[in-house]
């Protein structure tokens, strides 16, 4: 029997990590760094960008060659979305969600038709992916969803609405978990797949927001909306226990997506202070300057770490529930902190729109807010913590 030298298997993946950097610095640097601002500005979705991306692999690094994916794991996938995140926070959100939440989702719990008929089409990056579970009125409550579906023969109905949901609008195909069950009930909701164009499936108002403006976010409508039974993923029931599996994954790109954003305002920040004199020295001389910097280093390292951490379990098949919690909460709340701090350096500059560090303090916010607040992933790691 052929064995396999752990350190050659883990070479070769730290060569694949290199090689996709280098991937991404390039592509960003030609397609990215000279459209950041027009897009943030009149909040234009570059959806073209996503098909890029997936012809360099990107949009299914999850999938498996033989569905039409990279057939990578999340080290490789944490570390692409930190690298396109450092130069553009916005394209690397519509980026985790398609990979990590609609495409896992169909992934992990797709039946082998499912799987054969929308993986290779997602992962090529030909139909981006969009993943419905928030609604109005149920935001971190999601089992009081009132987005219903009730089997009607060989289809179910569904009405109700969805929204801040990435991707929501330019999607070719959305997974939608609606309630099939008594409200609150863990086994009282059924995931399903509706493709772009499926009759009583509308698109309703795009959200203007405070950051990721070139991220779509959008409000999903659906009335009387027919799906077939063959387009249910999973058992009737189960969407709801399907969507906290997605989540503890998802919760990890999101620390990716964290850790990104702090690197590009934190680099942004210190070649600032390296260049930026006063008194007749640069200012990050001064201790002042020298000390948030060295404050944001230890954070982003810090959450580069236990982002990694998670990955490397979710690798290797184990229960990720505490770690990817712990990972999106510390390198969310990094995001924020070391943006904040990037601003300050920049001084009056660090508040206008010519430099890159407003837009990075802007976007920041999201990250501790998507999948699951700061205080509904402190509730994670309680209650994980707390357990027999």
């Amino acid at each position: 029997m052929e064995t396999v030298n752990p350190d050659s298997a883990q070479s070769e993946r730290e060569e694949t990590c290199t090689l996709i950097k280098e991937t991404i610095r390039q592509f960003a640097a030609l397609n990215l760094k000279p459209n950041i601002r027009k897009w943030d500005e009149e909040q234009q979705f570059p959806k073209e960008l996503f098909h890029q991306l997936g012809e360099l692999g990107l949009m299914g690094m999850l999938v498996p060659e033989e569905f039409g994916g990279a057939g990578l794991g999340y080290k490789e996938y944490v570390t692409a979305i930190i690298e396109l995140a450092k130069t553009d926070p916005s394209a690397g959100l519509s980026m985790a969600a398609h990979n990590s939440l609609c495409t896992n989702h169909i992934y992990m719990f797709g039946n082998a038709e499912q799987k054969r008929m929308y993986l290779p089409q997602l992962a090529s990056g030909r139909s981006l992916g969009a993943w419905g579970l928030t609604e109005p009125n149920t935001g971190s409550d999601a089992g009081n969803m009132r987005t219903v579906a009730v089997k009607e023969g060989d289809n179910w109905v569904i009405n109700g609405s969805k929204n801040f949901i990435t991707n929501g609008k330019s999607a070719g195909i959305t997974v939608v978990i609606a309630r099939t069950g008594e409200p609150g009930d863990k086994h009282g909701a059924t995931a399903f797949i509706i493709p772009q164009g499926t009759p009583g499936f509308t698109c309703g108002r795009k959200e203007d927001k405070l950051g990721m403006r070139a991220s779509e976010t959008v409000e999903l409508i659906f009335q009387d909306c027919i799906v077939p039974d063959t387009h249910r993923i999973g058992q009737v029931g189960d969407g709801f226990i399907e969507s906290l599996k997605v989540l503890d994954g998802g919760r990890i790109s999101i620390a990716a997506l964290s850790v990104g954003t702090a690197l590009g305002a934190y680099e942004a920040a210190l070649a600032y202070s390296r260049e930026r004199k006063q008194f007749g020295k640069s200012i990050c001389d001064f201790q002042a300057i020298a000390f948030k910097l060295a404050d944001m280093y230890t954070d982003i390292q810090a959450s580069t770490l236990l982002t990694f951490h998670a990955a490397e379990l979710k690798d290797a098949g184990k229960k990720v529930t505490l770690s990817s919690s712990v990972a999106k909460y510390h390198a969310s709340e990094t995001a924020v902190r070391v943006a904040n701090e990037a601003v300050q350096i920049f001084g009056g500059y660090g508040f206008v729109k010519d430099y890159p560090v407003e837009k990075f303090y802007r976007d920041s916010k999201l990250c501790t807010i998507g999948e699951g607040t700061s205080e509904i992933q402190k509730m994670v790691i309680s209650k994980e913590i707390l357990k027999d």
